[in-house]
């Protein structure tokens, strides 16, 4: 659609200030568009509508081998391999070596130095730290997480940083600490998996099987009386159903232990309406731990 402005270009006068037209007209243009933008024209359209959904786009032509030269037979691609079968060195289960070395500490001390002397998961060669655990072991409640992040790398502790300053605080609320030496007040940190993923991903259904043995030998020599899982990552390892947000603050079963699953810190960092829930989880778990 065309719009009229009434503009036309003037040539100045015979003593006519040439600087003093080319002002008024600029300004004449000015007011034009500005009153365009009041009626709602916002951008420039052709005189004819196009229809984009019959627009065709011309491929770019593939280049054709040369004729002297003989094309080489296709290769048959290679299936996608499924993490979950292929181990991490050819011809050895790192879960059965995994299950054989959690079995053989009979300490958390001696669990601690097995874990970091554990060379199958991928994942140790880019950490810097491996990450045990944290808090009070005797504690009546053990939190498993997910992984460490940047901070817990650094550190070398689960649950630091901004995420863990929150996790602090939701437990302080009902009168929990990690650094409370009375079990009944205390709480005891650890993870699935003890190495930072990079990029901070998700593991693998294959990483989190393969450490699955550690999370099993961890929880039987701490013997917490509940269990807190916090993410779908221990959620998985330990129940191996996904989807957090749906089992959250539902009270389930794992390894003949009480188990409330819960969100992560982060994620309440991301999304603030979800506290409200995370404090109803403290809550039920504060009544499970007075009552028994």
């Amino acid at each position: 659609m065309g719009i009229e402005t009434g503009i036309t270009a003037e040539t100045p006068a015979e003593g006519e200030d040439l600087a003093a037209l080319i002002v008024a007209d600029w300004h004449a243009a000015y007011a034009a568009l500005d009153w365009q933008l009041d009626c709602g024209i916002d951008e420039v359209i052709g005189e004819v509508p196009v229809n984009r959904y019959e627009v065709v786009v011309e491929k770019p032509a593939r280049p054709q081998p040369a004729a002297s030269s003989p094309q080489a037979p296709a290769q048959p691609r290679a299936p996608w391999p499924d993490v979950q079968e292929q181990p991490a060195v050819p011809g050895i289960d790192p879960v059965a070596v995994a299950r054989a070395t959690a079995a053989g500490a009979a300490t958390l001390e001696a669990l601690a130095d097995a874990i970091r002397s554990f060379d199958l998961c991928d994942l140790k060669r880019g950490a810097r730290n491996t990450v045990f655990a944290d808090g009070n072991p005797k504690a009546r409640l053990l939190i498993l997480g997910e992984a460490p992040g940047r901070d817990e790398d650094i550190e070398g502790r689960p649950f630091v940083g901004e995420a863990g300053r929150l996790l602090d605080q939701m437990f302080a609320a009902i009168g929990l600490s990690r650094q409370s030496p009375d079990p009944a007040a205390a709480f005891y940190i650890t993870n699935v998996m003890p190495w930072r993923p990079e990029g901070n991903r998700d593991p693998t259904p294959a990483e989190i099987a393969m450490m699955r043995p550690f999370v099993e030998r961890h929880i039987a020599l701490a013997d917490p009386d509940v269990i807190v899982v916090m993410g779908n990552t221990p959620l998985v390892a330990l129940t191996g159903n996904r989807g957090i947000l749906r089992a959250r603050g539902n009270w389930t079963t794992a390894l003949e232990k009480p188990l409330l699953p819960m969100t992560h810190p982060a994620y309440l960092l991301r999304t603030p309406g979800a506290k409200r829930e995370a404090w109803a989880d403290l809550l039920a778990l504060r009544a499970f731990l007075d009552k028994e």
